[in-house]
């Protein structure tokens, strides 16, 4: 087991991530590519974020636009237009619900963080919006740097490695994470996601998976995101719809190679595949075998 000591605490809850935690996925889009349109009022959007919680996810990200490939590009305004009214009927019920905002937008961040967000999701890490360092920081949000290769738009339009995708991901890792720091981040509060499907093939996600330990090394927790994406689609030939089984694969291939967060659709079904990963994690390695 690639083990992660990190601790951190959010809204009074200790995340030793020793243990494996769920982040269930909210969108609040028209045109996301599993979800989309499902939940585009912010009441219905609300009570899917508490039956999540309920059902055992730990953190709820909301996102305002689409992040699928070739996805459309969403203005500031109506992501807020979208999101805000979605965590301010959060907070007004429920003042526990760890929440994350889905959004690589320093303006939609930090109206989030006002709203009663705690942890800002950026797909971008930090890339697309030089102001977004300097948000998190005033917000003290926890931070999630996730890398992509190219934007929402061109990222799958053959992306390539040429020093190897782990080695790429990893000095990426590197870069922000010391800017982060540098514009007042703490280090404490830095979550690494090397971005399942944003910007590679399936193959270059295999051999991510496979090599999620280079990442723990770094000494931040790691969020894996493989929910219903194309690789499992690929792999198994099904429809988005019906990639539960292979998602649950993934999630614990992810887990036993060190990612502590999983960010998912189908929370049910995932904790299930956590608390057994976990299981046999923590189990493993107490018998030296000669």
């Amino acid at each position: 087991m690639v083990k992660n000591g990190a601790v951190m605490e959010i809204r009074g809850k200790v995340f030793d991530f020793k243990r494996t935690y769920i982040m269930g996925i909210l969108n609040v889009t028209p045109d996301s590519f599993s979800d989309g349109g499902m939940f585009t009022d912010s009441e219905g959007a609300a009570a899917r974020a508490f039956e999540m919680s309920g059902q055992g996810a730990d953190i709820i990200d909301i996102g305002g636009e689409s992040t699928r490939p070739g996805a459309d590009k969403v203005s500031a305004e109506e992501e807020i237009k979208r999101v805000i009214p979605v965590i301010e009927k959060i907070r007004k019920k429920n003042n526990e619900i760890i929440i994350s905002v889905d959004t690589y937008k320093a303006e939609t961040a930090g109206k989030a963080m006002d709203a009663g967000a705690d942890m800002i999701n950026d797909i971008s890490g930090g890339v697309f919006d030089s102001r977004m360092f300097k948000t998190a920081a005033v917000k003290k949000a926890k931070y999630i740097i996730m890398h992509i290769k190219g934007t929402p738009g061109n990222m799958q339009d053959n992306p390539v490695y040429p020093r190897g995708v782990v080695k790429e991901i990893r000095d990426f890792f590197e870069a922000q994470s010391l800017k982060a720091v540098e514009a007042g981040i703490r280090k404490d509060d830095i979550i690494i996601d090397p971005g399942i499907g944003f910007g590679k093939t399936a193959e270059d996600n295999a051999v991510i998976l496979e090599n999620i330990g280079e990442f723990v090394s770094l000494g931040f927790p790691v969020m894996v995101g493989t929910s219903r994406k194309s690789m499992i689609g690929k792999a198994t030939g099904k429809d988005v719809s019906e990639r539960k089984f292979g998602t649950a694969a993934a999630v614990a291939l992810s887990i036993s190679k060190g990612a502590r967060i999983v960010r998912v659709h189908d929370v049910v079904e995932m904790k299930d595949v956590v608390k057994v990963s976990d299981f046999i994690a923590n189990s493993g390695g107490k018998e030296k075998v000669t």
